[in-house]
């Protein structure tokens, strides 16, 4: 079975200004900075566009690991999904998706991977890696929506 991870965060501003902080790289990375995330290759800065390609470095579990990701769609203001290219996952993809609601948006970010090593990936998964990837997108929105 394939993990999924959906967290929805209320922010109290308008739809637009939401989508566009979820995809600039410059705040992208102040949002992960307890994981020291960077954008190393690629779109290192600005709004990232339908087919860009952004090489994150990243320290997870105390070791630094690099990963490429794609956006492959985009419907502004209301979504935008990144896949994973290359990196430590078998594969991911990422749909990130802002509805107006009230007098704010709820983004909601739908994570789907896989691990990668078979059975024992997916024994990592039930270990750690699904609370860890859960408490790494909510941290993530936190910060986002301060």
């Amino acid at each position: 079975m394939v993990p999924i991870i959906i967290i929805e965060t209320y922010i109290e501003s308008p739809v637009e200004v939401c989508f566009d902080f979820a995809r600039n790289v410059e705040i992208h990375t102040k949002t992960t900075s307890q994981t020291k995330e960077r954008a190393v290759d690629g779109t290192t800065e600005g709004f990232l566009k339908k087919g860009d390609k952004v090489t994150w470095e990243a320290i997870h579990f105390g070791v630094k690991q690099r990963l490429t990701a794609k956006i492959s769609e985009i419907e502004e203001p209301k979504s935008f999904t990144d896949v994973m290219v290359k990196g430590a996952f078998h594969s991911f993809t990422h749909t990130h998706e802002f509805i107006e609601n009230g007098y704010g948006t709820i983004m909601k970010d739908i994570f789907e991977y896989k691990s990668p090593f078979g059975i024992i990936g997916q024994l990592a998964d039930k270990l750690f890696l699904e609370k860890y990837m859960r408490n790494f997108l909510v941290s993530r929105a936190s910060e986002l929506k301060k």
